[in-house]
C-alpha cells in the first residue's frame, strides 16, 4: 500500500475522533493528532485500535506512545505492511 493510500486512509479514521473536522481538510503529514486536530488522548488509542483493525497490523504500546503526527501514524503502519 502506498503512503497516500495510507495517509487518505488515516484522514477517513481521524475523521471520527477529530474535534476539528475543517483542519483535516488542511492536514499534511507533519499535522499533530492531538494538538492541531483535538483528538483527546484517550480517543488517540481508539485511532490506534481503528489502524489495527483497517490494515490488518498490530500496534505495540511503546510504537503507539510515539505516534504525535500524522506522518509518524502513515510511516509506522508503511513499515508495518513492509
Amino acid at each position: 500500500m502506498e503512503e497516500k493510500e495510507i495517509f487518505k486512509e488515516m484522514i477517513d479514521i481521524l475523521r471520527i475522533y477529530a474535534k476539528d473536522k475543517a483542519g483535516l481538510d488542511t492536514a499534511t503529514m507533519a499535522t499533530h493528532i492531538l494538538d492541531d486536530l483535538k483528538v483527546n488522548s484517550a480517543r488517540l488509542v481508539d485511532v490506534i485500535i481503528k489502524c489495527e483493525d483497517v490494515f490488518g497490523i498490530t500496534i505495540e504500546d511503546d510504537e503507539a506512545d510515539k505516534i504525535r503526527t500524522i506522518g509518524d501514524a502513515v510511516n509506522l503502519i508503511k513499515n508495518k505492511l513492509g
